[in-house]
């Protein structure tokens, strides 16, 4: 059980940990002993990733210009996707079962918070989205098609655009990674408000900026991995990341009291 305590009394004067460099590698061997004691969720969620890894492929392979704003919905909707870990987590914490029906509905009694943040994300990924196209139709008066594609890009010619295009996908995702971080298990745990919840997540990596920036390097390039033969790794590697964005969560922010 946890309990709702006054905003004012509970989020802004939360005392959060510091981090150390060895955290984030503790945080994956906890949310990996989590997988493996509740594979069948696990596992569900982890196909729900491997199936937006293929759909984002089958929109490069049509529409390059626009995987970067897909991405940034692949980055906005894998921490909504992972409340059904993060849910389970919560529960073999507490010496329960998790199941996967519990899973499913855990978003249910923060379902109007969840609207608001889920909100302010959208609005996020639509300027993303806007910003990478307006870079693509300033580069290119016709898009290169997609067999020709790398090799187009890569060219030194387009050395601007390359730079310019990571540049604006660097800060986007960098801003949605500190916003999110811990945000969402922390309205699931602790029925918090979207601004008080993003404003903690925030403070998290204001307090923690080198080992905050190396837990967002450990999930990117493990991502990166498990997309490379077939997106197969992402039906472990998903729900892997799912559970240990719940201990980095339990970690940094103190249990609310019961």
């Amino acid at each position: 059980m946890h309990s709702t305590e006054p905003e004012s009394s509970s989020v802004f004067s939360l005392q959060l940990a510091d981090l150390s460099a060895a955290d984030p590698l503790r945080w994956v061997k906890l949310g990996w002993q989590d997988f493996i004691r509740c594979p069948n969720i696990g596992l569900f969620y982890g196909g729900c990733f491997f199936l937006m890894g293929h759909a984002l492929w089958l929109v490069f392979k049509s529409t390059p210009a626009y995987v970067m704003a897909l991405s940034a919905g692949f980055l906005l909707m894998g921490p909504f996707l992972c409340l059904g870990l993060y849910h389970a987590s919560r529960a073999l914490e507490q010496g329960q079962t998790p199941s996967l029906r519990s899973s499913l509905t855990a978003w249910l009694p923060t379902k109007g918070t969840m609207a608001i943040f889920a909100g302010v994300l959208l609005i996020l990924q639509m300027l993303w989205g806007r910003t990478s196209l307006v870079v693509f139709a300033v580069t290119f008066n016709t898009m290169p098609d997609t067999e020709n594609l790398f090799r187009v890009l890569l060219s030194l010619e387009h050395l601007e655009f390359l730079l310019t295009y990571t540049v604006v996908g660097a800060l986007f995702a960098g801003l949605i990674f500190v916003t999110c971080v811990i945000s969402i298990p922390m309205i699931l745990d602790r029925h918090t408000d979207a601004i008080s919840a993003g404003l903690t997540s925030i403070r998290a990596c204001l307090q923690n900026p080198g080992v905050m920036l190396l837990w967002g390097a450990v999930i990117t390039l493990t991502v990166f991995l498990a997309m490379l033969p077939g997106f197969l790794g992402l039906l472990v590697v998903g729900p892997v990341l799912g559970h240990a964005t719940w201990h980095a969560y339990r970690h940094l922010v103190p249990a609310a009291t019961q």
